[in-house]
């Protein structure tokens, strides 16, 4: 399963308060198609049908199906820059 970093987990704590959402909110990683690159990343008030859960150091991560298994056997990473913006990495998990 996915593994989030501690600059991940701090990250993802830190964008799901700032949207206000009930405390069981985390943020959603889904996936067109297995073989499409892109991956979608957005708040979410809570998982839906059919996500996995993913609770790391107080952050919740739900991931859908297809982003479920192209992640399975991933870290996630998170760095924020000098203007707040937010770029996640993936890498494999060794």
């Amino acid at each position: 399963m996915l593994t989030l970093t501690e600059n991940a987990s701090t990250v993802v704590k830190t964008l799901v308060d700032q949207t206000g959402g009930p405390e069981e909110a985390g943020l959603r990683i889904s996936q067109d198609a297995p073989d499409s690159p892109a991956l979608h990343v957005i708040p979410s008030e809570a998982p839906l049908p059919g996500d996995q859960v993913l609770e790391e150091d107080g952050a919740r991560v739900f991931l859908e199906g297809v982003a479920a298994d192209t992640l399975d056997d991933k870290i996630l990473d998170a760095q924020v820059d000098d203007k707040g913006g937010v770029q996640f990495t993936i890498a494999p998990q060794a």
